[in-house]
């Protein structure tokens, strides 16, 4: 039996002026390529989420921000060179305390999104469910 190889993971979903950040992936990427979702990352050995999820937020958008709201946690399963990886994803709602945004890479693209239009945006159900759960009332967007 192959052991499944395990990672701990922070996300951040960043809320400013009712508009959520969402960040394309780079096209480069070995995993997922121009995905759009939140902020995310592996935690360092040792690392609390706490302190990982600001520390992916600064490396991936260039932005500092506090953390105002946990958003609980999400598992799922996804496939590395060829091997089954478990991840355990901690979200946090974020509030930023700046608002340059820069990208690490040339063809990734940001935009911050209404919180009214996530359904609509095209996010996998992974990122959508993040945000959802993320959010104050858990949900992306008013029902109607």
């Amino acid at each position: 039996m192959t052991a499944v190889r395990r990672n701990r993971l922070a996300a951040a979903v960043v809320l400013h002026q009712g508009r959520v950040l969402l960040v394309r992936r780079s096209y480069r990427e070995r995993f997922l390529p121009g995905v759009w979702g939140v902020p995310s990352g592996k935690l360092e050995p040792g690392e609390r989420p706490e302190d990982a999820v600001l520390r992916e937020l600064k490396e991936e958008t260039g932005l500092s921000g506090e953390i105002i709201g946990t958003g609980g946690e999400r598992t799922f399963f996804s496939r590395w060179n060829g091997a089954t990886v478990e991840n355990t994803q901690r979200n946090f709602l974020v509030r930023p305390l700046s608002l340059e945004v820069a990208l690490p890479e040339p063809d990734q693209e940001y935009r911050w999104v209404p919180v009214a239009e996530l359904d609509g945006f095209g996010l996998d159900d992974h990122n959508l469910g993040t945000i959802r759960q993320s959010l104050p009332h858990g949900r992306s967007a008013p029902r109607r």
